[in-house]
């Protein structure tokens, strides 16, 4: 049964407090599927973030995105 507050993580909008390359604003793009074949998912524990300007993927541990002196959800300036 699909976790369903990954569910909600899905294409959730978070910002970089202290943003690298000009990247500040990002989209959760994938989660972990654990019915998806292995080779076409990322690990558990794991989101993946899309920068909004760049288009650039990371690979982040959910854990991450609960530092909130590293990210808030939704888009601030």
């Amino acid at each position: 049964m699909p976790n369903p507050i990954s569910k909600k993580l899905l294409l959730s909008k978070w910002t970089a407090c202290k943003p690298k390359n000009k990247e500040k604003h990002f989209l959760v793009s994938k989660i972990h599927d654990p019915n998806a074949e292995e080779s076409n998912t990322i690990p558990a524990g794991f989101v993946e973030l899309e920068a909004v300007m760049s288009k650039r993927c990371y690979l982040l541990p959910i854990e991450e995105l609960k530092n909130q002196d590293q990210w808030q959800i939704g888009w601030k300036h």
